[in-house]
């Protein structure tokens, strides 16, 4: 039986400034730092198809989860300009609120971008009844905030809730994908991930939310070996259609967001996927200075997964 994947392990994050996206992270979003460290490895710079480069990267974390800021040097372009939800370069965190007045008033005391027009949104019950923003920090990644109804979620969020904590954690990063269907198959068939639930939002509500009238979205949630939080969410958009990722984009790239996606046997998937013809970014796998080994690829869309052993 080939390898698979166990747990979506971290989203790895490109920062314009390390020490200004910590503290965004921090006192806005309710992050504590983990670690911070040099990227000093030579076999890192390879997995990232950039020898040579060097950089410096911080761990941190909310509630049970992690995220991972990376400053790259040198730093490759800017995020786009003028992006949409359906755009395929697009990639959220969807933060776990237990209150989101007090969540959206934080917030409000720094720098931030809305996508979202009309303030929170609340969503309707084919959509889980979430009450949902959506915003960018300051460089232009997409966040999300999300509050569950009471008994609406996992119950692991319910539990939480009855604590003095705002933020909880982050219960999922979505991803803007060219065709639905194409990226279903290659994230069950190929990887191993389990469709978890599936819906379709239109209406006023994800109008509002994705600030994108007439918006339909199908919305494919999915779990791996190891259930999450945090999971993975596939976003097809019917409507507005959305640019496709750029041309030649890199790993140091400020949208070159990347999945961390633990693997067992990781040969073996690796072979699997080459014989699908998938395109990697790494000279295949990569034994890291801590005894790791890693292969950082595209998925159909062009977003970066890297697989993790």
């Amino acid at each position: 039986m080939r390898g698979r994947v166990q747990r979506l392990l971290r989203v790895s994050r490109n920062a314009l400034d390390l020490v200004r996206a910590m503290s965004f992270y921090r006192d806005a979003l309710g992050f504590s730092l983990v670690s911070e460290r040099p990227m000093d490895d030579p076999a890192w710079s390879e997995l990232m198809g950039l020898p040579g480069t060097g950089g410096r990267s911080a761990i941190l974390q909310l509630g049970e989860q992690t995220l991972e800021l990376v400053a790259f040097d040198p730093l490759g372009r800017a995020y786009p300009s003028q992006s949409r939800a359906s755009d395929h370069w697009f990639q959220h965190l969807a933060i776990v609120v237990a209150d989101m007045e007090a969540a959206y008033a934080n917030l409000c005391r720094h720098f931030f971008t809305t996508i979202t027009t009309g303030g929170p949104q609340q969503l309707p019950p084919n959509a889980g009844s979430v009450t949902a923003l959506k915003f960018r920090d300051p460089v232009g990644h997409p966040l999300e905030l999300l509050h569950f109804p009471s008994g609406g979620s996992d119950a692991r969020w319910q539990q939480k809730r009855g604590g003095h904590d705002v933020f909880l954690g982050i219960d999922h990063s979505a991803i803007t994908v060219a065709d639905i269907t194409e990226s279903i198959d290659f994230y069950t068939c190929l990887l191993g991930f389990q469709v978890a639930a599936r819906s379709l939002n239109s209406g006023p509500e994800q109008a509002h939310l994705d600030n994108a009238p007439g918006v339909r979205v199908e919305v494919v949630a999915l779990q791996p070996e190891q259930a999450g939080p945090p999971h993975l969410e596939l976003l097809g958009y019917e409507r507005p259609a959305g640019h496709p990722i750029p041309a030649g984009v890199k790993a140091h790239d400020l949208l070159a967001d990347r999945l961390i996606l633990e693997v067992d046997d990781l040969p073996s998937l690796a072979q699997a996927i080459e014989g699908e013809g998938i395109e990697f970014i790494s000279p295949g796998i990569v034994t890291l200075r801590d005894g790791h080994r890693a292969a950082l690829l595209r998925d159909p869309t062009g977003h970066m997964l890297m697989l993790y052993e």
